[in-house]
């Protein structure tokens, strides 16, 4: 059995405020997320219009989640970085980046 493969994403609220999350369909999530529905993040209600501004795959969960979790304590530069693709997941930590 193979391991279902998890991505990380980035979302810019109307504000400029940027989500970090994680899933294994962006699309679907990210449109979830702009449904402002039941399934939509509580940080993400009523602060639309938002963009995906970046994607990227994870691995399995359990280091997609290590990502998100470093990803979300980065200072907001860095996140613009990572969105401008001036610096790359794999620069900022090796070790947790799929093959």
């Amino acid at each position: 059995m193979c391991e279902q493969q998890w991505y990380f994403y980035l979302i810019e609220t109307k504000s400029g405020s940027l989500y970090t999350g994680i899933t294994t369909d962006v699309s679907r999530r990210f449109s979830e997320h702009q449904a402002n529905g039941p399934k939509t993040a509580r940080s993400l209600r009523g602060k639309g219009p938002l963009t995906l501004r970046f994607q990227q795959r994870g691995g399995d969960k359990s280091n997609a989640l290590k990502l998100e979790y470093r990803i979300k304590r980065l200072a907001r530069p860095k996140k613009l970085a990572l969105i401008a693709e001036t610096i790359t997941v794999a620069q900022l930590w090796p070790e947790l980046t799929p093959p």
